[in-house]
């Protein structure tokens, strides 16, 4: 079923990547994208590697405990989106040096319960990142508002609820 479901929204991707829109704007070869998109892709791209680093942190406690076990995979496809567009449009792609920092085990809290409530708190901090933030800076370029709009989604269509339940 997962299988299923992800070739949905493969399909549905690919569907919309290819749908021409007349308010895209194009870079051309060698030409850089404005730095507010860079810096976007950026700030996305660190902010799904912070939650990829305090996930592991979170699993390095408890062991590979739900959600947490789960979510960590998309954080990891979400990077590799955002890493592909930036490398897409001649950027360079920085590696997760959050990853095993002992500030962000340190932030790990002693309760399942904890982690989770951090999680919730992250993932609505998330969606208003990407909605006041990133997505307004990549207006005019259908491609990379395509891929961050989807990753706000997953954050609040799966994730949060994921850990909602699991704070409880």
């Amino acid at each position: 079923m997962t299988h299923h479901i992800n070739a949905v929204i493969v399909l549905s991707l690919a569907a919309t990547f290819a749908a021409p829109l007349a308010s895209t704007t194009t870079v051309s070869a060698g030409e850089a994208l404005p730095q507010t998109v860079q810096a976007a892709l950026t700030s996305a791209l660190m902010d799904e590697y912070h939650a990829e680093a305090f996930y592991s942190a979170v699993l390095e406690r408890f062991g590979q405990v739900r959600p947490f076990a789960n979510i960590i995979g998309s954080e990891q496809y979400h990077a590799s989106k955002v890493a592909a567009l930036m490398t897409a449009y001649g950027m360079d792609v920085p590696a997760n040096t959050q990853l095993g920092s002992a500030e962000i085990a340190a932030a790990v809290p002693a309760t399942l319960g904890a982690a989770c409530a951090i999680g919730v708190q992250a993932e609505i901090a998330n969606a208003a990142l990407y909605d006041d933030n990133l997505l307004p800076a990549v207006s005019g370029f259908n491609d990379i508002t395509v891929v961050l709009e989807y990753l706000r989604d997953a954050s609040q269509n799966n994730h949060l609820p994921a850990f909602q339940r699991c704070a409880v």
